[in-house]
């Protein structure tokens, strides 16, 4: 059983900073890629940022602002999110692709998700 379960998540004014935390639990043998997604009410899910290995990846939207960082070690994905926006509202989403105990190959797994809200 793997279980990601994200914290940090709240009400913040516009400009403020919130930082998300993912945390990875269960049989897993190592983590490849992990990454935030988000989802305003009405929109698709989107890619926030992704890091694997060394090399991270931001939407244009979120570019300069926010910054994605890992500690492997405790199989933990952050999001440091700056100068937020009203438009940065929504559900943010850990995803991880990850070898699971037994596994064969990569497997992608989703937190519940933690609401993030910016008020203007």
């Amino acid at each position: 059983q793997v279980q990601l379960v994200e914290s940090g998540g709240g009400l913040v004014q516009a400009g403020g900073s919130l930082r998300l935390s993912c945390a990875a639990s269960g049989s897993i043998v190592s983590i490849n890629t992990m990454g935030w997604y988000r989802q305003a009410p009405g929109n698709e899910r989107e890619l926030v940022a992704t890091i694997s290995g060394g090399s991270t990846n931001y939407a244009d939207s979120v570019k300069g602002r926010f910054t994605i960082s890992r500690d492997n070690a405790k199989n933990t994905v952050y999001l440091q999110m700056n100068s937020l926006k009203p438009e940065d509202t929504g559900v943010y989403y850990c995803n991880a692709w990850l070898l699971r105990l037994g596994g064969r190959t990569l497997q992608n797994y989703w937190g519940q998700g933690t609401q993030v809200t910016v008020s203007s």
